[in-house]
């Protein structure tokens, strides 16, 4: 039976043999490494350590060799499309921009394949993209002439673990859409070392010289995008009511004159930038403080609200965006000289 001597093994095995005559001991081995997350090419080193004390009591430690794993690369990678709802665009409507973000979710600097995807079927037309355009001043928004242009094979972007580039679908609509139709165009983006099933092992191809192993996106990712055919149209009117000085409709020098413009959006989707101006009518004056929008006193300055009246002599306001079915109503008063 041995005895006499305590000892201690951590984490693996030993490079040299420890002699016979020691006593009762114990053995611990550390919690693995796990490398999930880890960036690829990183080098995971360890090395063990026995204790134990001899015969005299002395310590001695004995190192084991250093185990060295080098970090594989996994290729995933997400596509989510980033606007808000359906894209509108009139019929034969060119470069409308479809949104999308393309995320590298892998461990390893990794190069992505864009592609635009049209005949999905199941929508009512098929778009016809004409751009693949990315981001490349990072404002999330499209800017023509900024933004670069992109070509397979020649500008794929190339993105570190985690990052994300915004990349813009230019796309035509046809001509034979009609209102209310929606056609679908996806963007696919696909990892340039490889995809396959999860597991499918690209060998020494991996970031830092590892192997790349596909992830559990298959090393592609695809999200779906929409237009939205709208022909939305606007009937603007005008209409005047007289009060005269006498309690009558008449239209006499003294007289007042409520003006009042009423825009009415119709089809489908909406207007933007929609605005009304009026000039103020020659041998007329403007009655400060008249003017209003939807029955809400505006400002004559030029200030924060919707409307103004510079020097008197122009009404104007701004309705921004105005959907189908909705109606924008503005009144103001003059008096006839």
């Amino acid at each position: 039976m041995l005895s006499g001597t305590n000892w201690s093994i951590v984490n693996v095995r030993l490079s040299a043999a420890l002699p016979l005559a020691v006593a009762s001991a114990t053995i611990g081995f550390a919690t693995p490494a796990h490398a999930v997350g880890t960036a690829a090419g990183t080098t995971i080193s360890n090395t063990a350590t026995a204790t134990y004390s001899d015969g005299g009591g002395n310590p001695v430690s004995v190192p084991s060799n250093k185990v060295d794993l080098r970090v594989d690369e996994l290729l995933d990678v997400t596509v989510a499309s980033a606007d808000p709802g359906d894209v509108q665009g009139a019929p034969g409507a060119t470069n409308r921009v479809l949104s999308f973000t393309v995320t590298n979710k892998g461990n390893g600097s990794e190069g992505f394949r864009l592609t635009p995807l049209n005949a999905i079927g199941g929508d009512a037309f098929d778009p016809a993209t004409t751009s693949v355009v990315l981001d490349s001043n990072g404002n999330g928004v499209y800017d023509a002439g900024v933004d670069t242009v992109y070509a397979a094979g020649s500008n794929d972007p190339v993105l570190a673990p985690d990052a994300s580039i915004r990349v813009f679908l230019l796309s035509t609509i046809p001509a034979s859409a009609t209102d209310g139709q929606r056609g679908e165009t996806d963007l696919k983006a696909a990892a340039v070392t490889g995809t396959g099933a999860p597991g499918t092992t690209f060998t020494g191809q991996g970031t830092g010289g590892g192997d790349a192993v596909v992830g559990a996106t298959g090393g592609d990712g695809q999200d779906k995008g929409f237009y939205v055919v709208s022909s939305a149209t606007v009937a603007f009117v005008k209409s005047a009511a007289v009060a005269d000085p006498f309690g009558g409709t008449k239209s006499v020098p003294g007289a007042i004159v409520t003006y009042t413009l009423v825009a009415t959006v119709s089809g489908s989707g909406s207007l933007a930038n929609l605005a009304a101006a009026d000039p103020i009518p020659v041998n007329t004056t403007y009655q400060p403080g008249t003017l209003t929008l939807q029955g809400a006193a505006l400002t004559d300055a030029t200030d924060g609200d919707a409307g103004e009246v510079p020097a008197n002599a122009n009404v104007a306001v701004r309705f921004g965006a105005v959907a189908a079915g909705q109606t924008r109503t503005v009144t103001f008063k003059v008096k006839i000289n």
